[in-house]
Protein backbone atom coordinates (compact mmCIF):
# COMPACT_ATOMS: atom_id res chain seq x y z
CA UNK A 1 0.00 0.00 0.00
CA UNK A 2 1.31 3.50 -0.94
CA UNK A 3 1.88 5.74 1.66
CA UNK A 4 -1.22 8.02 -0.26
CA UNK A 5 -3.50 5.23 -0.09
CA UNK A 6 -2.28 4.87 3.14
CA UNK A 7 -3.08 8.23 4.56
CA UNK A 8 -6.76 7.95 2.58
CA UNK A 9 -7.70 4.69 4.76
CA UNK A 10 -6.53 6.66 8.34
CA UNK A 11 -8.57 9.61 7.34
CA UNK A 12 -11.48 7.34 6.86
CA UNK A 13 -11.08 5.52 9.53
CA UNK A 14 -10.85 8.69 11.53
CA UNK A 15 -13.55 10.85 10.32
CA UNK A 16 -16.19 8.59 10.23
CA UNK A 17 -16.01 7.27 13.69
CA UNK A 18 -18.08 9.44 15.44
CA UNK A 19 -17.01 8.74 19.12
CA UNK A 20 -13.77 9.78 17.65
CA UNK A 21 -15.57 13.07 16.08
CA UNK A 22 -17.15 13.79 19.39
CA UNK A 23 -14.06 13.56 21.68
CA UNK A 24 -12.35 15.60 19.07
CA UNK A 25 -14.20 17.89 17.99
CA UNK A 26 -17.42 18.09 20.69
CA UNK A 27 -15.28 17.71 23.54
CA UNK A 28 -12.66 20.82 22.68
CA UNK A 29 -15.37 23.44 21.48
CA UNK A 30 -17.69 22.28 24.40
CA UNK A 31 -14.80 22.48 27.54
CA UNK A 32 -13.93 26.02 25.64
CA UNK A 33 -17.39 27.35 27.36
CA UNK A 34 -17.88 25.20 29.85
CA UNK A 35 -14.63 25.33 31.98
CA UNK A 36 -14.14 29.56 31.73
CA UNK A 37 -18.06 29.71 32.64
CA UNK A 38 -17.27 29.99 36.45
CA UNK A 39 -14.29 32.59 35.91
CA UNK A 40 -16.44 34.59 33.59
CA UNK A 41 -15.96 37.44 36.47
CA UNK A 42 -12.83 36.71 36.94
CA UNK A 43 -13.42 37.17 40.71
CA UNK A 44 -15.63 35.53 43.01
CA UNK A 45 -18.24 39.03 44.17
CA UNK A 46 -21.54 39.54 46.68
CA UNK A 47 -20.58 36.76 49.23
CA UNK A 48 -23.21 36.20 51.55
CA UNK A 49 -21.77 36.54 55.58
CA UNK A 50 -23.42 36.68 58.61
CA UNK A 51 -22.51 39.51 61.74
CA UNK A 52 -22.49 39.29 65.04
CA UNK A 53 -22.04 43.06 66.35
CA UNK A 54 -20.97 42.35 70.31
CA UNK A 55 -20.50 46.10 70.36
CA UNK A 56 -23.39 48.03 69.04
CA UNK A 57 -21.88 51.25 68.82
CA UNK A 58 -22.04 53.63 65.89
CA UNK A 59 -18.51 52.83 65.05
CA UNK A 60 -19.46 48.72 64.69
CA UNK A 61 -22.66 49.80 63.01
CA UNK A 62 -20.55 52.15 60.33
CA UNK A 63 -18.18 49.37 59.67
CA UNK A 64 -20.99 46.98 59.04
CA UNK A 65 -21.89 49.57 56.27
CA UNK A 66 -18.59 49.34 54.89
CA UNK A 67 -17.86 46.26 54.88
CA UNK A 68 -21.31 45.78 53.16
CA UNK A 69 -20.76 48.17 50.55
CA UNK A 70 -17.20 46.67 49.23
CA UNK A 71 -17.47 44.76 45.97
CA UNK A 72 -16.98 41.26 47.44
CA UNK A 73 -19.72 40.89 50.18
CA UNK A 74 -22.88 41.12 51.09
CA UNK A 75 -24.27 40.85 54.64
CA UNK A 76 -27.22 38.63 54.16
CA UNK A 77 -27.96 37.83 58.17
CA UNK A 78 -27.12 39.14 61.55
CA UNK A 79 -26.75 36.89 64.69
CA UNK A 80 -27.14 37.56 68.43
CA UNK A 81 -24.23 34.81 69.35
CA UNK A 82 -21.29 33.55 67.77
CA UNK A 83 -23.24 30.14 67.84
CA UNK A 84 -25.96 31.15 66.01
CA UNK A 85 -23.64 32.34 63.49
CA UNK A 86 -22.06 28.94 63.23
CA UNK A 87 -25.89 27.50 62.78
CA UNK A 88 -26.64 29.76 59.68
CA UNK A 89 -23.29 29.12 58.82
CA UNK A 90 -23.39 24.99 58.90
CA UNK A 91 -26.91 25.48 57.32
CA UNK A 92 -25.53 27.23 54.14
CA UNK A 93 -27.45 30.40 54.50
CA UNK A 94 -23.90 32.38 54.68
CA UNK A 95 -20.60 31.90 53.47
CA UNK A 96 -18.56 33.65 56.06
CA UNK A 97 -18.71 35.39 59.61
CA UNK A 98 -17.77 38.44 61.10
CA UNK A 99 -17.53 39.30 64.55
CA UNK A 100 -17.45 42.50 66.02
CA UNK A 101 -16.02 42.10 69.65
CA UNK A 102 -16.99 44.22 73.09
CA UNK A 103 -15.49 47.55 73.72
CA UNK A 104 -14.63 47.57 69.61
CA UNK A 105 -15.29 51.29 69.86
CA UNK A 106 -13.80 52.21 73.63
CA UNK A 107 -10.21 50.27 72.05
CA UNK A 108 -10.23 52.57 68.95
CA UNK A 109 -10.31 55.85 71.08
CA UNK A 110 -7.85 54.72 72.80
CA UNK A 111 -5.75 54.22 70.23
CA UNK A 112 -5.45 50.34 71.15
CA UNK A 113 -6.09 47.23 67.71
CA UNK A 114 -8.92 45.63 68.33
CA UNK A 115 -9.37 42.13 67.10
CA UNK A 116 -12.01 41.23 64.55
CA UNK A 117 -12.80 37.64 63.94
CA UNK A 118 -13.98 36.52 60.64
CA UNK A 119 -14.68 32.67 59.51
CA UNK A 120 -15.09 31.21 55.99
CA UNK A 121 -14.75 27.79 54.08
CA UNK A 122 -11.44 27.40 53.31
CA UNK A 123 -12.04 24.75 50.64
CA UNK A 124 -13.23 27.19 48.56
CA UNK A 125 -10.07 29.13 48.44
CA UNK A 126 -11.49 31.83 46.05
CA UNK A 127 -15.06 32.77 48.42
CA UNK A 128 -13.07 32.74 51.33
CA UNK A 129 -10.28 34.66 49.79
CA UNK A 130 -12.90 37.41 48.75
CA UNK A 131 -14.47 37.45 52.33
CA UNK A 132 -11.48 37.92 53.24
CA UNK A 133 -10.02 40.87 50.99
CA UNK A 134 -13.36 42.41 51.65
CA UNK A 135 -13.29 42.68 55.55
CA UNK A 136 -9.83 43.14 55.45
CA UNK A 137 -10.08 46.26 53.22
CA UNK A 138 -13.25 48.25 55.18
CA UNK A 139 -11.61 47.01 58.67
CA UNK A 140 -8.23 48.70 57.13
CA UNK A 141 -10.34 51.91 55.99
CA UNK A 142 -11.81 52.72 59.22
CA UNK A 143 -8.68 52.47 60.98
CA UNK A 144 -7.38 54.34 59.09
CA UNK A 145 -9.95 57.10 59.55
CA UNK A 146 -10.04 56.60 63.25
CA UNK A 147 -5.66 56.99 63.42
CA UNK A 148 -6.78 60.40 60.84
CA UNK A 149 -9.26 61.48 63.24
CA UNK A 150 -7.24 60.82 66.52
CA UNK A 151 -3.89 63.11 65.08
CA UNK A 152 -6.90 66.04 64.10
CA UNK A 153 -7.75 65.94 68.07
CA UNK A 154 -4.24 66.38 68.75
CA UNK A 155 -3.86 69.04 67.07
CA UNK A 156 -2.54 68.42 63.73
CA UNK A 157 -3.78 69.82 60.67
CA UNK A 158 -5.83 67.59 58.62
CA UNK A 159 -4.00 67.68 55.19
CA UNK A 160 -1.02 66.37 57.23
CA UNK A 161 -3.14 63.98 59.08
CA UNK A 162 -3.85 62.01 56.15
CA UNK A 163 -1.16 61.56 54.83
CA UNK A 164 0.35 60.43 57.84
CA UNK A 165 -2.00 57.87 58.88
CA UNK A 166 0.06 55.38 57.34
CA UNK A 167 4.09 54.41 57.99
CA UNK A 168 4.16 53.75 53.78
CA UNK A 169 1.62 54.03 51.10
CA UNK A 170 1.95 51.06 48.97
CA UNK A 171 1.22 51.71 45.41
CA UNK A 172 0.30 48.15 43.58
CA UNK A 173 0.27 47.55 39.93
CA UNK A 174 -0.34 44.13 39.05
CA UNK A 175 2.02 42.42 36.67
CA UNK A 176 1.02 40.32 33.74
CA UNK A 177 -2.59 39.77 35.45
CA UNK A 178 -3.82 43.37 35.58
CA UNK A 179 -8.02 42.31 35.78
CA UNK A 180 -6.70 40.25 38.87
CA UNK A 181 -8.93 37.66 37.79
CA UNK A 182 -8.53 33.78 37.17
CA UNK A 183 -9.36 33.53 33.50
CA UNK A 184 -6.10 35.17 32.22
CA UNK A 185 -3.37 32.39 33.92
CA UNK A 186 -5.92 29.81 34.97
CA UNK A 187 -7.81 29.18 31.45
CA UNK A 188 -4.97 29.24 29.21
CA UNK A 189 -3.64 26.67 31.02
CA UNK A 190 -6.25 23.97 31.18
CA UNK A 191 -7.13 24.74 27.85
CA UNK A 192 -3.42 22.84 27.15
CA UNK A 193 -4.49 20.24 29.10
CA UNK A 194 -7.95 20.06 27.23
CA UNK A 195 -6.12 19.38 24.38
CA UNK A 196 -3.55 16.53 25.31
CA UNK A 197 -6.15 14.81 26.99
CA UNK A 198 -8.86 14.96 24.31
CA UNK A 199 -5.91 14.28 21.58
CA UNK A 200 -4.62 11.03 23.92
CA UNK A 201 -8.38 9.89 24.43
CA UNK A 202 -9.14 9.75 20.36
CA UNK A 203 -5.94 8.47 18.99
CA UNK A 204 -6.24 5.73 21.63
CA UNK A 205 -9.89 4.84 20.40
CA UNK A 206 -8.53 4.65 17.06
CA UNK A 207 -5.53 2.09 18.11
CA UNK A 208 -7.92 0.42 20.82
CA UNK A 209 -10.68 -0.26 17.81
CA UNK A 210 -8.16 -1.70 15.46
CA UNK A 211 -5.99 -3.80 17.50
CA UNK A 212 -7.72 -7.05 17.34
CA UNK A 213 -9.10 -6.81 13.77
CA UNK A 214 -7.91 -7.11 10.45
CA UNK A 215 -7.37 -4.65 7.81
CA UNK A 216 -4.89 -2.50 6.17
CA UNK A 217 -3.19 -1.17 9.31
CA UNK A 218 -1.90 -4.91 9.83
CA UNK A 219 -0.22 -4.97 6.20
CA UNK A 220 1.85 -1.69 7.61
CA UNK A 221 4.73 -1.34 9.79
CA UNK A 222 4.23 -0.17 13.18
CA UNK A 223 6.22 2.97 12.50
CA UNK A 224 4.93 4.16 9.84
CA UNK A 225 1.32 3.28 10.86
CA UNK A 226 2.17 5.27 14.17
CA UNK A 227 4.11 8.37 12.34
CA UNK A 228 1.22 8.52 9.66
CA UNK A 229 -1.63 8.84 12.11
CA UNK A 230 0.20 11.00 14.52
CA UNK A 231 0.77 13.10 11.48
CA UNK A 232 -3.29 13.27 10.60
CA UNK A 233 -3.72 14.26 14.37
CA UNK A 234 -1.34 16.84 14.92
CA UNK A 235 -2.72 18.32 11.44
CA UNK A 236 -6.11 18.45 13.06
CA UNK A 237 -4.80 19.30 16.43
CA UNK A 238 -2.92 22.19 14.72
CA UNK A 239 -6.59 23.80 13.66
CA UNK A 240 -8.25 23.38 17.35
CA UNK A 241 -5.07 24.76 18.78
CA UNK A 242 -5.78 27.85 16.11
CA UNK A 243 -9.10 27.69 17.70
CA UNK A 244 -8.32 27.97 21.45
CA UNK A 245 -5.52 30.19 21.40
CA UNK A 246 -7.21 32.69 18.70
CA UNK A 247 -11.07 32.88 18.87
CA UNK A 248 -11.16 31.48 22.26
CA UNK A 249 -8.46 34.08 23.91
CA UNK A 250 -10.34 37.36 22.14
CA UNK A 251 -13.91 35.60 22.91
CA UNK A 252 -12.64 35.63 26.85
CA UNK A 253 -10.22 38.91 26.58
CA UNK A 254 -7.57 36.90 27.44
CA UNK A 255 -3.90 38.25 26.91
CA UNK A 256 -1.70 36.80 23.64
CA UNK A 257 1.90 37.35 24.43
CA UNK A 258 3.58 34.47 22.65
CA UNK A 259 5.05 34.96 18.87
CA UNK A 260 2.67 32.76 16.22
CA UNK A 261 6.35 30.71 15.16
CA UNK A 262 7.16 30.13 19.07
CA UNK A 263 3.95 28.85 19.59
CA UNK A 264 3.79 26.54 16.68
CA UNK A 265 6.94 25.46 17.40
CA UNK A 266 6.05 24.66 21.07
CA UNK A 267 3.17 22.55 19.50
CA UNK A 268 5.00 20.06 17.53
CA UNK A 269 6.76 18.21 20.26
CA UNK A 270 3.73 18.29 22.41
CA UNK A 271 1.47 16.99 19.88
CA UNK A 272 3.65 14.40 18.91
CA UNK A 273 4.56 13.04 22.56
CA UNK A 274 0.74 12.95 23.32
CA UNK A 275 -0.23 11.05 20.35
CA UNK A 276 2.59 8.54 21.39
CA UNK A 277 0.90 8.29 24.52
CA UNK A 278 -2.57 7.52 22.85
CA UNK A 279 -1.01 5.11 20.45
CA UNK A 280 0.68 3.45 23.96
CA UNK A 281 -2.85 3.49 25.96
CA UNK A 282 -4.65 1.95 23.15
CA UNK A 283 -2.15 -0.79 22.61
CA UNK A 284 -2.23 -1.27 26.58
CA UNK A 285 -5.44 -1.56 27.49
CA UNK A 286 -7.88 -4.37 26.87
CA UNK A 287 -10.81 -2.29 25.84
CA UNK A 288 -10.99 0.99 24.08
CA UNK A 289 -13.26 2.74 26.25
CA UNK A 290 -10.62 2.36 28.98
CA UNK A 291 -8.00 4.86 27.22
CA UNK A 292 -10.84 7.55 27.94
CA UNK A 293 -10.85 6.16 32.11
CA UNK A 294 -7.17 6.39 32.38
CA UNK A 295 -7.38 9.82 30.69
CA UNK A 296 -10.08 11.48 32.74
CA UNK A 297 -8.53 9.96 36.18
CA UNK A 298 -5.16 11.66 35.40
CA UNK A 299 -6.45 15.20 35.20
CA UNK A 300 -6.87 16.53 38.64
CA UNK A 301 -3.40 14.93 39.51
CA UNK A 302 -1.62 16.97 36.04
CA UNK A 303 -4.06 19.92 37.11
CA UNK A 304 -2.23 20.33 40.55
CA UNK A 305 1.37 19.17 39.78
CA UNK A 306 1.94 21.24 36.61
CA UNK A 307 2.70 24.57 38.55
CA UNK A 308 -0.01 27.33 37.99
CA UNK A 309 -3.08 26.38 40.53
CA UNK A 310 -0.51 25.20 43.38
CA UNK A 311 2.85 26.41 43.56
CA UNK A 312 5.54 23.79 42.59
CA UNK A 313 7.69 24.34 46.34
CA UNK A 314 4.60 23.06 48.53
CA UNK A 315 3.99 20.06 45.85
CA UNK A 316 6.05 16.60 46.67
CA UNK A 317 9.14 16.08 44.70
CA UNK A 318 8.41 12.69 43.70
CA UNK A 319 4.67 13.83 41.99
CA UNK A 320 7.01 16.66 40.47
CA UNK A 321 9.30 13.99 38.58
CA UNK A 322 6.36 11.87 37.71
CA UNK A 323 4.10 15.09 36.31
CA UNK A 324 7.32 15.49 34.07
CA UNK A 325 6.78 12.24 32.16
CA UNK A 326 3.73 13.70 30.87
CA UNK A 327 3.56 16.25 27.93
CA UNK A 328 1.08 19.29 29.55
CA UNK A 329 3.53 19.87 32.81
CA UNK A 330 6.02 21.36 30.63
CA UNK A 331 3.93 22.77 27.61
CA UNK A 332 1.75 24.66 30.44
CA UNK A 333 4.56 25.63 32.01
CA UNK A 334 6.57 26.80 28.51
CA UNK A 335 3.14 28.59 27.11
CA UNK A 336 2.35 31.00 30.43
CA UNK A 337 6.27 31.95 30.00
CA UNK A 338 5.58 32.72 26.28
CA UNK A 339 2.01 33.87 26.24
CA UNK A 340 1.51 35.39 29.46
CA UNK A 341 4.66 36.67 30.66
CA UNK A 342 5.78 37.79 27.41
CA UNK A 343 8.99 35.44 27.35
CA UNK A 344 10.86 34.90 24.56
CA UNK A 345 11.91 31.09 23.25
CA UNK A 346 15.24 31.07 24.63
CA UNK A 347 13.40 31.03 28.12
CA UNK A 348 11.33 27.99 27.52
CA UNK A 349 13.98 25.54 25.87
CA UNK A 350 14.31 23.72 29.14
CA UNK A 351 10.31 22.62 28.82
CA UNK A 352 10.60 22.07 24.73
CA UNK A 353 14.25 20.06 25.59
CA UNK A 354 11.93 17.83 27.92
CA UNK A 355 9.29 17.82 25.33
CA UNK A 356 11.28 16.24 22.79
CA UNK A 357 12.52 13.67 25.35
CA UNK A 358 9.48 12.68 25.77
CA UNK A 359 8.66 12.03 22.04
CA UNK A 360 11.75 10.16 21.79
CA UNK A 361 10.37 8.02 24.83
CA UNK A 362 6.87 7.85 24.51
CA UNK A 363 7.96 6.76 20.81
CA UNK A 364 9.53 3.69 21.58
CA UNK A 365 7.24 2.70 23.60
CA UNK A 366 4.89 3.09 21.27
CA UNK A 367 6.28 1.30 18.90
CA UNK A 368 7.38 -2.12 21.04
CA UNK A 369 3.71 -2.34 22.32
CA UNK A 370 2.47 -1.91 18.70
CA UNK A 371 5.01 -4.32 17.51
CA UNK A 372 4.45 -6.47 20.32
CA UNK A 373 0.54 -6.89 19.42
CA UNK A 374 1.42 -7.75 15.56
CA UNK A 375 3.32 -10.68 17.02
CA UNK A 376 0.60 -11.90 18.80
CA UNK A 377 -1.65 -11.31 15.77
CA UNK A 378 0.61 -13.13 13.52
Amino acid sequence: MTLFNLVKCELRSIFTNPIILLTMFGGVVFYSFLYPLPYSHQTPTEQTITVVNLDNSLTSFQLERMVDATSQIKIAARAHSIEEAKQQFIEGKVTGILVIPEHFYKELLLGKSPTLSFAGDASYFLVYGAIVEGITGASGTLAAKARVNRMVMEGQPLEAASGQYASSIVNMKPTFNPEMGYVNYVVPAVFVLILQQTLIMSIGVVGGTQKFGKGYWTKQSSLRLILTRSSIFIATYYFLSMYYFGFSFDFYDIHRLAEPLTLLALLAPFLLSSCFIGSFLGAILPRRELVAVVVLISSMPLIFSAGFIWPLESVPQPMIWLSNLIPCTPAIQAFLKINQLGADFTQIMPQWSLLWGQCVAWGLLAWVVDKKYRLQLS
